[in-house]
């Protein structure tokens, strides 16, 4: 017993099978044994874990518009890859190193931020940190598919062709930065900065001009402007978007105007005439209330 104990480094934790030199399986910042596999986990198929992902994967659910039309909450990055997976492009737009100061010194980790969209209608952004940069990046783009939002496109002018700006003038804040997008005619471009400009495009817009105030040189905060201000192309309600106003007739109008009222009082079947009827309740009783408009 003590000499098996003394081959695996005794009882106070030792260094792993095979004395210094072992592989050893503690929680030290090596890359261990656990990296090798990660092609193999990503071409396993999907098997969803939460109640819409089974819908999807069923095709109960047919396009990305039906989740977004009831709200539905993705928890899950397949099911954007399901919809999407063949048209959605993503780019790093900055990989920054951030210090956290502890007893023991600083301790850095890498801060990514990812675009991802389709270029037609649809567009997301993740922000992610790790300790190193490729699994910052690989989180990044998990959260910006979870993240994807879409986006309503509208016209400048004449409802010529398709649409290919944003529908009205929309505005978005993140800190101190504020983002501005006005409409634009069809072969304007898009006049922003490099930021907002591949968001927009990721989005499916051709023509937008902007505006921005506040601290743009910090990105972080200049891609989440830009992104809520995207986001609210369907957050208002343009009158365009008005539904018709049918007025209908109260239940009083209803039941006393055709006839109804003539099977409950004698009385009306002697007026020929055009009559407003005024209908009040006083404890259970109905009173009837007639004015004559002769013709």
């Amino acid at each position: 017993m003590a000499d098996n104990a003394g081959e695996r480094g005794g009882f106070r934790g030792g260094f792993g099978a095979g004395g210094r030199g072992g592989r050893g399986r503690g929680r030290g910042r090596g890359r261990g044994r656990g990296r090798g596999a990660r092609g193999k986990s990503e071409d396993k198929e999907w098997v969803p874990v939460t109640k819409l992902g089974r819908l999807v994967k069923d095709m109960k659910i047919k396009t990305l518009e039906e989740i977004y039309l009831y709200s539905l909450p993705i928890k899950e990055s397949e099911i954007i890859d399901f919809f999407l997976g063949s048209g959605l492009k993503d780019e790093v737009l900055k990989i920054m190193p951030v210090q956290k100061q502890t007893r023991a010194g600083q301790r850095t980790r890498f801060k990514a931020f990812v675009a991802i969209g389709d270029y037609n209608g649809h567009v997301g952004l993740g922000v992610k940190c790790s300790k190193e940069v490729a699994t910052a990046i690989r989180g990044a783009i998990i959260l910006a598919k979870l993240s994807i939002v879409p986006v309503r496109r509208g016209y400048w002018g004449n409802k010529i062709g398709k649409p290919h700006t944003v529908p009205c003038k929309v505005t978005g804040r993140c800190g101190s930065v504020l983002v501005r997008l006005i409409p634009a005619p069809r072969g304007t471009g898009i006049v922003s900065a490099p930021v907002p400009k591949k968001l927009l495009m990721m989005a499916g817009i051709d023509d937008c001009y902007t505006s921005a105030r506040g601290c743009t040189a910090t990105l972080g905060n200049f891609a989440k402007a830009t992104f809520d201000a995207i986001s609210k192309t369907y957050s208002y309600l343009t009158p365009d978007l008005w539904k018709e106003t049918v007025f209908t007739k109260s239940p009083y109008q209803v039941q006393y105007t055709q006839g109804g009222c003539k099977n409950i009082i004698p009385e009306a079947k002697e007026f020929n005439t055009w009559m407003d009827l005024c209908c009040v309740l006083v404890d259970r009783k109905v009173i009837f209330h007639f004015v004559c408009v002769c013709k």
